[in-house]
């Protein structure tokens, strides 16, 4: 059971860090850190999320389970 949700955080994680990286670069965002340095929140949300859940995921599937 441990795996497939590992697995589905590790995949979920890499589509938030795409879609972050995506929206880094939007009209927005630009606009944004022009003004203030930095870019929108949501933009920081797609990409701290997606990091977490990646580590998270690929934490899970190196760690195996036990057999008992």
């Amino acid at each position: 059971m441990i795996k497939p949700l590992s697995l589905a955080l590790l995949v979920g994680g890499v589509i938030l860090l795409i879609y972050g990286a995506s929206a880094s670069d939007s009209t927005a965002s630009g606009i944004s850190r022009f003004f203030t340095g930095n870019p929108t929140d949501k933009t920081m949300w797609l990409v701290i999320g997606g990091a977490i859940a990646s580590i998270v995921g690929l934490v899970g599937l190196l760690r195996g389970t036990k057999a008992s």
